[in-house]
């Protein structure tokens, strides 16, 4: 094969970002921020987004809020950037339900919500999503989180996602888990990785994960990024200024080589 002939193979990579928006409001609920969110998400130019506590409907809050969005904020937030979205909703209350959504560049064939609540008021869900990505010989498959806040909810919520880990996702394919883990006390790295394979980025990268709540001054690490079959480059926690205002949590963002 000659020079000008030869094809130069892609390998195939994609930019991740995960996220709790907080239902597009400030701390403490005293503004809606959704149109200034999205621009500040629209800037990072990721190709798949995680997001955790998204509005699908609500009632009260559209009446109230000149500029809230006619469809669910994963519409809005996805405008004309991200084509392809899933909404897996969790919790339902009389005026409308929220949950995780996954934003994606690349074509989502297939999602699911697994309904990982525990007895109780507390709904959480796990959203699996099968993408179809260029230069990839698999599927990729995304699954975004919002465990409980209980610790025992948790270890119950973990052993369920080593669980689908198996049964959902080919040994061979590429894995990203994300999202808001609520795992103040690190004990869910040690059971992912041993039960599922999974390892965290930041870990990997830097020996600890990444510090998220409260965005205006990190001290946990409740926001979390795994992976299988494939691996991360520079992941960074997204700077204080802008997104202490936009979310409670700090985002994470990394290069994900498939």
């Amino acid at each position: 094969m000659t020079p000008a002939t030869e094809q130069k193979v892609v390998a195939a990579q994609l930019t991740v970002m995960t996220v709790n928006i907080h239902k597009g409001f400030t701390t403490f609920n005293r503004r809606f921020i959704l149109p200034e969110l999205r621009d500040a998400v629209r800037k990072v130019g990721a190709d798949l987004v995680f997001m955790q506590e998204v509005l699908g409907m609500h009632d009260a809050h559209g009446k109230k809020w000149e500029d809230w969005p006619e469809g669910g904020q994963y519409e809005f937030l996805a405008d004309s950037i991200w084509p392809q979205f899933a909404y897996g909703r969790n919790m339902v209350y009389p005026k409308g339900h929220h949950g995780n959504a996954v934003m994606s560049k690349f074509p989502i064939v297939h999602y699911q919500n697994h309904d990982v609540s525990v007895a109780g008021p507390e709904k959480r869900g796990l959203l699996h999503c099968v993408l179809k990505v260029p230069n990839c010989t698999h599927d990729v498959h995304a699954i975004c989180v919002h465990l409980g806040l209980a610790e025992s909810h948790r270890q119950q919520q973990l052993d369920l996602l080593c669980k689908i880990t198996h049964t959902e996702v080919p040994a061979e394919a590429p894995l990203i888990v994300a999202g808001d883990f609520n795992d103040w006390r690190r004990r869910a790295n040690e059971i992912l990785l041993r039960e599922a394979g999974l390892r965290e980025i930041f870990v990997t990268a830097y020996g600890e994960p990444a510090k998220t709540f409260p965005a205006i001054f990190p001290v946990l690490s409740l926001d979390r990024i795994y992976v299988r079959n494939c691996s991360v480059h520079l992941p960074v926690v997204l700077p204080r200024k802008p997104w202490s205002h936009l979310s409670d949590h700090a985002p994470l963002v990394a290069e994900i080589h498939l």
